[in-house]
């Protein structure tokens, strides 16, 4: 006896088609991730593949896209770090350490101002992408590194000066880098 299915050819050509085009759209994240990671060394592979593939739209996306992106995965980085040093204030305010709050206190405001600029400045990047104003896209995410670095080295000027936001302003740099690697890319 035989089994006549009359959906099932169609039912596997329409999954290997899925499941190739699926293939080819992260493809895309990982051979670009792959270029960057190999010429430009702020780029790691293993975070520009997990920082662009948890972007929902990074799936299907082409490299202009992919730049789009990755100037907004930026501008979140931004939002969430300026917040995460307001709690640190709140928080360093409630404990009043002196010897604390003379160091770490200066510092995190410093970078929350620069946190608020990076935003500013993330939202006018994205806005000149999209107009495709590629040179003041690149002014301005290279202004967001400095932003960052400054941030970072504030908590190296005392000695043994331990930052709280090192993980974070590393992220902000990398995820800065890998925009401008799609941003040299382009044609």
């Amino acid at each position: 006896m035989s089994c006549n299915y009359p959906f099932h050819r169609a039912s596997i050509f329409l999954f290997v088609a899925l499941y190739l085009n699926s293939t080819a759209a992260n493809d895309v994240v990982a051979r670009n991730c792959e270029i960057f990671a190999a010429k430009d060394p702020n780029v790691h592979l293993d975070f520009c593949l997990r920082s662009l593939a948890a972007a929902p739209a990074s799936d299907m996306a082409d490299l202009y896209e992919l730049g789009a992106i990755s100037i907004e995965l930026i501008g979140r980085n931004a939002t969430s770090t300026r917040r995460y040093i307001e709690r640190l204030l709140k928080k360093n305010k409630k404990k009043k350490n002196p010897s604390l709050d003379s160091y770490v206190r200066p510092r995190l405001s410093d970078c929350r101002e620069l946190y608020s600029d990076v935003k500013a400045t993330v939202r006018d990047a994205a806005a000149d992408y999209a107009s495709k104003r590629y040179e003041e896209v690149n002014v301005k995410l290279s202004s967001v590194m400095d932003a960052v670095t400054t941030c970072e080295d504030g908590f190296k000027e005392m000695d043994g000066g331990v930052s709280p936001l090192t993980k974070r302003n590393d992220d902000a740099f990398e995820l800065t880098a890998i925009a401008l690697c799609i941003l040299n890319m382009r044609p």
